[in-house]
């Protein structure tokens, strides 16, 4: 099945580098990708995001308007912008920490989590968040191993950033382990 992924919240959230992870898996993996950023003034604080196509089938375009299968919102910014965008039957990942109102949709499969809390309180590191939603994502969508995940994250990051690691690897279970153990 295609995904077709927006990640989007503050400039600073690490969504950029969310779509980054998600992309290179999935060429781990050997699927067909897409990773397309928005960069501007959303660097400095504002609303940052990316669009992720993750395929069995060579992707057209990669531009993602209104046939999103998932939306990852780390803000209320966020939420507002693109839930418009999900398809029917869509998954919405809401950082609950962040985001206190709800959708206003009800032909979408909404999960809540409460990824700055998980990372702070769990982690001991709230730069962790992002890693904590894309756990959720990883364990509802079922789409790439960790391995891939990790491993992407070193292709990212380089061998410089090795140590954040485990780190990060925590963070991917502890957004699996509140899937499995909330919904």
């Amino acid at each position: 099945m295609d995904n077709f992924i927006i990640c989007s919240g503050f400039g600073g959230q690490g969504v950029m580098s969310m779509g980054q992870i998600l992309a290179y898996s999935g060429m781990i993996e050997s699927k067909e990708v897409s990773w397309l950023p928005s960069y501007g003034p959303e660097m400095r604080g504002g609303t940052a995001n990316c669009s992720v196509i993750l395929s069995n089938e060579p992707i057209g375009s990669p531009v993602i308007t209104n046939n999103a299968t998932v939306l990852i919102a780390m803000n209320l910014p966020s939420l507002k912008k693109f839930q418009d965008s999900l398809v029917e039957n869509g998954v919405l990942l809401v950082n609950s920490s962040l985001v206190k109102e709800a959708s206003d949709r009800e032909d979408i499969k909404v999960y809540k989590i409460p990824a700055n809390d998980l990372a702070h309180e769990q982690c001991a590191n709230l730069k962790v968040a992002n890693m904590v939603m894309l756990g959720a994502y990883l364990e509802i969508s079922k789409s790439l191993k960790d391995e891939s995940v990790l491993h992407g994250f070193l292709k990212i990051f380089g061998e410089r950033k090795a140590d954040l690691l485990p780190i990060n690897e925590k963070a991917l279970q502890v957004g699996r382990e509140y899937i499995k153990n909330n919904y």
